[in-house]
């Protein structure tokens, strides 16, 4: 049987080797179910999801954050924004917090106002169409001492980057003031 993994949009993806220019092996996802299928993942990698609901297969990453300090982001996000929708990744040292590119809130109303029999199904839909991007994010800076710095992610044209905000802290006290700002015009006007 070939690897196979369903992303949270319902997609199907199966997993392909391939060769680079080099002659070494690659691997990716695709929807196709013909070609050079794999039936197992190789030694060394792991599935990765990005919040967009792109399949990967990639290197083993080292954990670097705790379970606990993302939960910790996980609970200040339901706590302290008013975020009904978002993603949250972690690469090595760093959380970031992805919040929706459409107005979910919006375009629920919308499907809930019509009388359509198919309001689940028009629900399921709009669920798997969002897109995502990232605005904040924690850089563990000192890993003994579990120092984080926040950043905002910045749109003002020329800058189009990430901004440090705010002074170092513990993951705890950076969640409780920075995560109630995203999705509030107070966001932009963090420095």
């Amino acid at each position: 049987m070939a690897i196979n993994y369903i992303n949270r949009k319902g997609q199907l993806y199966y997993l392909h080797q391939g060769t680079t220019k080099t002659g070494k092996p690659k691997y990716f996802f695709s929807m196709k179910s013909e070609g050079n299928l794999l039936k197992i993942i190789p030694d060394g990698y792991e599935i990765y999801e990005n919040p967009n609901a792109q399949v990967f297969l990639r290197k083993v990453q080292p954990k670097v954050i705790t379970d606990e300090e993302k939960a910790i982001v996980e609970a200040g996000i339901q706590k302290f924004s008013s975020l009904e929708d978002y993603q949250i990744d972690i690469k090595k040292e760093i959380i970031t917090i992805y919040t929706p590119d459409q107005d979910v809130d919006l375009l629920s109303r919308l499907i809930n106002f019509s009388s359509s029999d198919k309001l689940s199904e028009a629900q399921n839909i709009l669920k798997r169409s969002i897109s995502y991007s990232p605005m904040l994010r924690f850089i563990l800076i000192d890993e003994q001492k579990r120092i984080f710095m926040t950043q905002r992610y910045c749109f003002l044209g020329r800058i189009d980057d990430w901004r440090d905000i705010g002074k170092q802290d513990g993951i705890q006290e950076l969640v409780e003031n920075y995560v109630k700002h995203l999705g509030q015009e107070s966001f932009f006007e963090l420095h």
